[in-house]
């Protein structure tokens, strides 16, 4: 019988400036089997969505240094893009649809209302934007 090497495990970038849920994602999705790194803070999820290699990146919108849309808008405008990263997910206790929006042409795959989700729900979500996202 011939080993098949074992797929690498996902990479997931959580940038969330609330430590609880930021340690609530780790632990549901590190369980799950993916590689979670954590920013807490726009400015050091900036610059770890810079350097690459995620499969997915959840974004808070509310975030100390840098707001999430502001990391959006410096993808899209100094290029190219959120290349470096498979998808981007947008964090979010807010339902407003215009910052929704905005962030959906400025590149995010998708937005998860955190309020909104068990940590189950989110872990579901998760898999699914992971499916789409190749």
């Amino acid at each position: 019988m011939e080993n098949t090497p074992t797929p690498p495990k996902k990479r997931i970038l959580v940038v969330e400036d609330d430590q609880f849920l930021r340690d609530l994602y780790e632990e549901i999705l590190a369980t799950a089997g993916f590689l979670v790194e954590k920013a807490v803070d726009g400015e050091d999820g900036y610059e770890m969505m810079k350097k690459g290699g995620y499969d997915l990146v959840l974004l808070d919108i509310m975030l100390p240094k840098m707001d999430g849309i502001s990391i959006l808008r410096k993808f899209h405008n100094e290029g190219p893009g959120l290349a470096p990263n498979k998808a981007v997910v947008i964090l979010s206790n807010l339902g407003q649809e215009s910052i929704i929006g905005e962030a959906i042409n400025l590149g995010a795959r998708g937005y998860m209302i955190k309020s909104d989700m068990t940590p189950e729900q989110a872990l579901s979500e998760i898999r699914r934007y992971l499916s789409e996202s190749f």
